[in-house]
């Protein structure tokens, strides 16, 4: 389950914005840095980042939400990004997706395990239309998949 942050990463997270006070568009480097520390950017964390750059809440907030590469809740030590764009679609992604979802024991909507080993994205494209359907776990490419043949792949990662 989910951690409590440690001392440490509070003290990275201390020095980095000692590093930034005063200096301006340093809010997206801060986020992404504080990011890093933390693995994700639990509301806490948020708060910090405001009070200490002297920046609204809602401004830090804002700037999260809206860019993709920032994650609010925990994430998992590996990725999976599911390509659902035309040529997988064509070739079977969806029943790829849901074999994924059932291996991983995820809900709709639910896309982290429990246990912290998966998150599960959907992506437009990977760029590997040769290879329909595909799927990446972190840096590895996976093709031509079957529902069947995507469990192996998984066990490899847990």
């Amino acid at each position: 389950m989910v951690e409590k942050a440690s001392e440490k990463q509070w003290e990275q997270l201390a020095e980095l914005l000692g590093k930034y006070r005063g200096t301006k568009g340093s809010v997206i480097p801060v986020l992404q840095q504080a990011q890093d520390i933390f693995g994700y950017l639990p509301k806490e964390v948020l708060i910090e980042i405001s009070d200490k750059l002297g920046v609204p809440i809602s401004q830090i907030f804002g700037v999260v939400t809206f860019y993709a590469q920032f994650h609010l809740e925990p994430r998992g030590k590996n990725i999976v990004r599911s390509c659902q764009g035309t040529a997988c679609h064509v070739r079977g992604a969806k029943g790829v997706l849901n074999a994924i979802r059932e291996k991983l024991g995820l809900k709709e909507g639910q896309a982290t395990t429990p246990d912290l080993k998966f998150t599960l994205e959907t992506v437009a494209c990977i760029g590997a239309c040769g290879l329909a359907p595909v799927f990446m776990v972190n840096d590895d490419t996976h093709g031509r998949l079957t529902p069947e043949s995507v469990g192996p792949i998984l066990d490899k990662y847990a």
